[in-house]
Formats: C-alpha cells, sequence, structure tokens
C-alpha cells in the first residue's frame, strides 16, 4: 500500500501529506489492532513518549487529508518488519509472508518483487 486518494479525482490533479511509515504504523497498531500505546510502542521497540508523538502526527496528517481532500502518501522512514513483503508486477497486489514466496496469492502468478530484505529486514 502507498496511499490513499480522494474517490474520483486523479492523483495528479490533488495535494497530498505525507505519512511515514512508521506513522501508519502507530495508526494500525492503536486503531486498528486496538493495542494501548504502552503495548504499541513496546511492539515497535520504541518508547511510550517517541510511540505518542508518531500516532499525533499521524492522526493530523490523516485528519487534514480528509478534512482538506487530499491524497496520502505513505513512504520513508525507517522500520524493521518479521515478514517477507511482496508486490505483483501482473494484478499489483501487496502480500506480506512468514515464508518466502513465489507466486502471487491473488493471482498466483510468479512475477512478484521483494520490496524488503525478509525478517528482520531494515527497509
Amino acid at each position: 500500500m502507498e496511499g490513499f486518494k480522494p474517490f474520483g479525482i486523479p492523483l495528479r490533479d490533488l495535494e497530498s501529506v505525507d505519512l511515514l511509515y512508521e506513522e501508519y504504523e502507530a495508526l494500525r497498531l492503536a486503531d486498528y489492532e486496538n493495542l494501548t500505546q504502552e503495548e504499541a510502542a513496546k511492539r515497535m521497540s520504541i518508547s511510550r513518549p517517541t510511540f505518542t508523538r508518531l500516532y499525533d502526527k499521524a492522526r493530523k496528517s490523516v485528519a487534514k487529508a480528509f478534512v482538506e481532500g487530499k491524497a496520502i502518501l505513505i513512504h520513508g522512514g525507517t522500520y524493521i518488519t518479521d515478514n517477507y513483503w511482496y508486490r505483483c508486477a501482473d494484478c499489483h497486489e501487496t502480500m506480506t509472508s512468514t515464508e518466502p514466496a513465489n507466486n502471487c496469492k491473488k493471482c498466483d502468478s510468479d512475477n512478484i518483487i521483494l520490496l524488503n530484505d525478509g525478517p528482520s529486514g531494515q527497509t
């Protein structure tokens, strides 16, 4: 996933808000996985005050994009993952796996691109 944009407007016609990967991860852990800030900070191997700063910045960026009709671009930052991340060059599906993959889970294509260095790979 590289971001989101308002429905029906080409990306080239939109201003955007940047969301670093670690800000996205803070939102995912707190709001999607429903972890406490303490639990989420531990999962990200950062202090709770650092987690709070990332989470607050992410929430403000997403709110700005929604209110002002801007795209959200997710990129950059430093992170370590426990999974292999792939993108299928044929159907553009992004997928994760705990084991190396040879085929896309959606279309079974073998035309997949490794997006990171695998488990504990820093990107």
